[in-house]
């Protein structure tokens, strides 16, 4: 059975990728000099306290070729084919470090490396479509063909509480104008073309989550919906609420943005990713 690889900015949570055989290599996070492995030195619960309570704004950084070498050489021992599908490569050095590893790889296993023009949930929806197929015991072919498919299909839309964390971070060149001059309101970033974007801005969280469940509605009919937060179980959990009204709630997945995304956004993040129908 071929193996399906990500990295740790998909926000996958760890029961379901178990669950799915999926493979995830972290990414990592630097407090100056203290460098931690995205969930397995750092866990969420533990990031938020430190991300707001830190005098120093952390910085991150892709897995290294040589982490995705030990990953392929480890799993070509039981496969000869992996897919590898990462955040895109206009936000990450991530998928070009994976290139760079299937390259160096020594076995014959054949590696597909795939940029995936999303992060979090929406490159989550993507790598556990793959999964599920590669699960069920597809090809290689049928399981990219599917990663394609889903890649043209997945749409997201974010809420944000601060832009402050992405403006230390230094990721606002591209949200230009009043998005970061504005204060007291919510930011809406989404994707395209594998960038993240505006989408405008609501003046509440109510008004947000009023566009969030919106943008839903506007998309029907859907086969997939992911939400991620991040250390905002209740926004999750009330937007979740909102949105069995037009898609059956125990397929919604709610997952936390990890420490890799969370440097950028901060606590009190809302993303919707769906994968529409076609």
């Amino acid at each position: 059975m071929l193996k399906i690889v990500t990295d740790s900015t998909s926000d996958i949570p760890r029961d379901i990728a178990k669950d799915l055989g999926i493979t995830i290599v972290p990414c990592y996070v630097r407090f100056g000099e203290e460098e931690y492995r995205d969930g397995i030195d750092l866990k969420i619960k533990d990031f938020y306290p430190k991300l707001i309570s830190s005098k120093i704004h952390p910085n991150t950084a892709q897995p290294s070729p040589g982490d995705f070498v030990d990953v392929y050489n480890r799993l070509s021992k039981s496969t000869d084919r992996i897919v590898s599908i990462h955040i895109s490569s206009k936000l990450s050095g991530v998928y070009n470090s994976a290139l760079q590893a299937k390259k160096l790889v020594n076995s014959k296993c054949q590696i597909e490396v795939v940029d995936s023009f999303f992060n979090s949930v929406g490159l989550g929806l993507i790598v556990i479509a793959a999964a599920k197929l590669a699960k069920s015991g597809a090809t290689a072919q049928s399981v990219l063909e599917e990663v394609t498919e889903a890649i043209s299909q997945v749409k997201m839309l974010g809420m944000f509480d601060t832009l402050k964390y992405m403006i230390r971070g230094g990721r606002t060149t591209k949200l230009k104008g009043t998005l970061v001059s504005v204060i007291g309101v919510k930011p809406m970033l989404t994707f395209r073309d594998g960038e993240v974007v505006q989408a405008g801005l609501a003046r509440t969280y109510l008004k947000g989550m009023d566009k969030l469940v919106t943008y839903v509605k506007n998309n029907m009919p859907i086969t997939d919906l992911a939400i991620a937060h991040s250390a905002f179980e209740e926004g999750a959990m009330s937007l979740k609420k909102r949105l069995v009204d037009i898609f059956p709630g125990d397929k919604i997945l709610i997952s936390e943005l990890g420490p890799a995304l969370g440097v950028h956004g901060g606590p009190g993040v809302l993303l919707l990713a769906l994968r529409q129908e076609q």
